[in-house]
């Protein structure tokens, strides 16, 4: 028997559309899905899904679970006639759209296979597999989830000619986020056919919003290694006004965004794919996190997470 972990992930810019080359700002976070591999007797494998969860998520998301261990299972040669095994999966990562769930249970499975019957895997050989282990959730998965999953820590992601690329991006010290889940179990794939539309629509449009995207996030960098978080915080904001005008928020999520900021967070947005799931408000110092945190669970909002990244 054996275990792996995965991050979970939040997305401070560029979510939605970095299969259109745009660099994406991403951070794990430090809560992790944990999958054990047990070998039993029979054939083929069976699962135990043993997450919290946004209430409905995991049934919903069903399907698109099987396909993926099923192709995490193909892209590692692994025949689970000759040893079939139990997929148990738990953690404290909340299973709900916008925290890298799904990455996060590829990067844990591939591991835990690694780990259980010594195939050898590098760490970029298990990011490719949970990357493959992706595409049933999403469609066409961009990279950008599992890299954040698998190596940990504050990154700039980006696709040029195909290549995922990505870069650590150092701030001055590490600053805290809450993030906070609408309820809205958003269809992931659905996502990237609404963004088609949206291009053939009017191709002009979606051009300069992708430019102004990709501008926003070489200023947020920038501004994130100097330390500069009323910058970050006010580019967030702008960031999801631009997402609101796209039609890729959500009420729900815009009125959690509102009262961030009327609590002091110094910005806010809709963080994954959008269109539910979570937002992300940036609230630097313990005293304001847990300010905003309080503000979401006194308007009934409970599936809150705090985290702190950067440094």
């Amino acid at each position: 028997m054996a275990q792996g972990t995965g991050f979970g992930k939040t997305i401070l810019i560029g979510d939605q559309f970095v299969l259109d080359e745009v660099p994406a700002i991403v951070s794990a976070i430090s809560y992790e899905t944990v999958t054990t591999v047990e070998r039993i007797d029979g054939e083929g494998w069976e699962l135990e899904d043993n997450r919290i969860e946004v209430p409905g998520y995991k049934e919903k998301k069903k399907e698109q679970q099987v396909g993926s261990i099923n192709r995490v299972l193909e892209v590692m040669n692994f025949d689970t006639q000759k040893n079939p095994i139990k997929i148990t999966v738990g953690g404290d990562l909340l299973a709900g759209s916008g925290v890298g769930a799904s990455a996060a249970s590829c990067v844990s499975l591939a591991r835990a296979l690694n780990e259980e019957f010594k195939m050898g895997y590098s760490i970029e050989q298990i990011n490719h597999v949970a990357w493959q282990g992706e595409f049933p959730y999403h469609g066409v998965a961009s990279g950008v989830d599992n890299t954040a999953s698998t190596y940990g820590g504050l990154l700039r992601f980006w696709l040029k000619d195909g290549k995922q690329n990505f870069e650590r991006i150092k701030t001055p010290k590490p600053f805290e986020i809450v993030l906070c889940n609408s309820g809205i179990t958003a269809n992931t794939a659905a996502l990237d056919e609404f963004i088609e539309v949206q291009k053939k629509e009017n191709a002009e449009l979606f051009k300069s919003r992708l430019n102004t995207i990709v501008s926003q996030g070489t200023e947020m960098k920038q501004a994130l290694e100097a330390g500069d978080f009323a910058k970050v915080g006010r580019i967030m904001t702008e960031n999801h006004q631009l997402l609101v005008d796209m039609d890729m928020s959500h009420e729900i999520l815009n009125s959690l965004c509102k009262i961030a900021l009327e609590n002091g967070a110094l910005g806010a947005k809709v963080t994954g794919g959008g269109r539910g799931g979570y937002m992300i408000a940036l609230t630097p110092g313990k005293e304001l996190q847990d300010k905003v945190a309080a503000a979401f669970e006194k308007a009934g909002y409970t599936l809150i997470i705090k985290a702190t990244i950067g440094g």
